[in-house]
């Protein structure tokens, strides 16, 4: 009974610090789509953006030459499509979890 008291209490342990915090971060950016963001010519093509977003291409928000898939406020995003924006959310890997969104 003691060893697997002990397992259990290492599992937790072991669980515990494996979660990473994940803390708010503000990035300043231009909010493309997944379509163009891949091309680097057409990357801040404002029409061709607007375009493709109102054809259905996921936003994306390009940021240092980096592009991170926008989750949360996809609504927002798309609205701003082809503007400068500044973005606040949380950033796991290629992907911002927005909770806000402004034109800049």
């Amino acid at each position: 009974m003691r060893v697997k008291a002990l397992s259990i209490v290492g599992f937790l342990a072991w669980g515990i610090g494996g979660i990473s915090a994940q803390s708010t971060t503000t990035m300043k950016g231009f909010i493309s789509d997944e379509n163009c963001a891949n091309k680097p010519s057409l990357r801040d093509d404002t029409a061709c953006v607007k375009k493709c977003v109102g054809r259905g291409s996921p936003p994306v928000l390009v940021s240092d030459d980096k592009v991170y898939k926008i989750k949360g406020k996809v609504d927002a995003a798309r609205d701003l499509a082809g503007e400068n924006v500044t973005i606040t959310g949380t950033v796991n890997g290629d992907t911002i979890t927005v909770t806000s969104v402004e034109k800049s």
